[in-house]
């Protein structure tokens, strides 16, 4: 036998749980699982590529805008050129955006592969305008001081030397994931992803809904100056920006409260460093709204999407920066080798043609409602079972009571965090249906179909979670794998 290199740990675990299903083709949103040669078994795939599959695996639109892009021979690999596509798409995502939040300002944009690269970016750009904002702070300060008391002008310059060196702070929200990369990960509230890397950079502090305005003080950090003869203070900007999603979706599907929302725009707009809405797995219709954010008003200077931007095909990302914001000379310190390239560019335009033409923001929000009726059906039905259901839209979640204590292997299973996959390897072997939890809340189901779901589906997914709930409730070890 051939050894297996590929993740092998991971795939030990996958077997273990009955999640070790091999997926050979994929349409709208039905995965065919191949369990054994000539034996493929049809599958209702609620987990939609966390976010990706807006539309659903291979769109017809989208597979036939990639068949003609491939037959054309576009080139991904032409870098430091032209690239009209580019923009094509960024004029397509200010049109919705335009429209969504009542704004003209244009937004500029910066383009990656990843969701987490977007990220990056977003960390990198922040920090070089904060650095440009102390640069000019720090000239101005100097200005003052050429014309103040040698006594005054000595007292400032050693108060403040030590200070101007001050490292950035990124604010997020309790429960935030914003990715796994070296930067990105430090964002993500789940310590068992960030602290193996916490000695690596970026400092991140984590904000409870309620107490924005107490953790930004907490980060001020003061300069001395001199105004007419007299010592002032002045705040040094320390915070780079505040990371924020509006639905935070690995965190066990949170949906981002108003006045949370209006805290974090007063204190930013005050304090003067910008806001990061990250759109990567709420983004392109999947709420009901185009952005997320403007259910709640949160307009972001930055705006990141990923995802469903790629239509399930091409791996395409954005940062979108607010031109009052944007600092231009970013564009020749950052670079990526599969942005911005023709496939992607033009399967991101096609994808945003799409979701407008077909309303899928009309349909997310009513498909969303089915869904949502449903999960809390089963909820009224097995209320000392399902803890609650919370969501928008087509990004929905069903949270189970804590089995931590119960009695036998269920409960030592949901002790260590693996709660939800051990349903999800039950509902796949047992119901054909598949879903996962949320990364960072194991006994949260998370449900994110296209918007070509079916009520037959969604039915398909209420029996198998009733019979999840029945089990839990009376015989936990009929969900053991095997």
């Amino acid at each position: 036998m051939e050894p297996r290199l590929a993740e092998a740990h991971l795939g030990g675990l996958l077997s273990q749980l009955g999640l070790d299903a091999e997926y050979v083709r994929g349409e709208a949103d039905t995965l065919w699982w191949r369990r054994s040669p000539g034996d493929e078994v049809p599958v209702v795939d609620f987990v939609g590529g966390y976010g990706s599959l807006v539309l659903g695996h291979n769109h017809p639109e989208v597979v036939r805008c990639a068949r003609e892009l491939l037959d054309r021979q576009v080139p991904v690999h032409a870098q430091f050129s032209d690239h009209p596509y580019a923009n094509d798409l960024a004029l397509a995502l200010n049109r919705v955006l335009w429209r969504e939040f009542g704004t003209d300002e244009p937004y500029s944009a910066i383009f990656a592969s990843t969701g987490a690269e977007a990220v990056e970016i977003a960390l990198k750009h922040a920090e070089m305008a904060r650095g440009a904002r102390v640069a000019a702070l720090r000239d101005e300060i100097e200005a003052h001081l050429a014309d103040a008391p040698a006594d005054l002008a000595e007292r400032v310059r050693e108060h403040n030397e030590g200070r101007y060196g001050t490292p950035p702070v990124f604010l997020t929200l309790e429960g935030s994931f914003h990715g796994k990369l070296a930067g990105s990960v430090q964002l993500t509230h789940n310590a068992g992803y960030r602290l193996p890397f916490r000695t690596l950079a970026v400092q991140a502090r984590f904000v409870a809904g309620g107490e924005v305005a107490k953790e930004v003080e907490a980060c001020r950090v003061t300069l001395l100056d001199v105004r007419d003869g007299q010592l002032v203070e002045r705040d040094l900007p320390v915070i780079a920006a505040f990371f924020v999603e509006p639905i935070q979706g690995e965190g066990g599907i949170h949906v981002l409260d108003a006045e949370v929302a209006a805290d974090i725009r007063a204190a930013a707009d005050a304090g003067g460093f910008p806001v990061v809405v990250d759109e990567i797995q709420t983004g392109i219709g999947r709420t009901g709204a185009f952005f997320a954010s403007s259910h709640v008003g949160l307009r972001g200077d930055y705006v990141l999407l990923a995802k469903a931007l790629g239509g399930g095909i091409a791996k395409a990302a954005v940062t979108l920066l607010r031109q009052s914001a944007y600092v231009p000379e970013f564009e020749l310190v950052h670079s990526s080798t599969f942005a911005k390239d023709a496939f992607s560019c033009h399967i991101g335009s096609r994808v945003v043609d799409l979701v407008e033409r077909l309303d899928a923001c009309g349909r997310a929000a009513e498909r969303g409602a089915a869904l949502e009726s449903a999960l809390r059906a089963v909820q009224a039905d097995f209320p000392t079972v399902v803890a609650d259901v919370r969501g928008r839209g087509l990004m929905l979640g069903l949270e189970f009571h804590d089995q931590s204590g119960a009695a036998g292997p269920v409960g030592e299973l949901a002790g260590q965090g693996l709660l939800g996959y051990v349903l999800a390897g039950y509902l796949l072997n047992a119901h054909h249906v598949r879903v996962f939890p949320t990364a960072s809340a194991s006994h949260t189901l998370r449900f994110e179909p296209s918007v070509f779901i079916t009520d037959e589906q969604i039915d398909r997914l209420a029996t198998g979670l009733r019979a999840v709930c029945a089990a839990l409730r009376d015989n936990p070890s009929a969900l053991l794998p095997g």
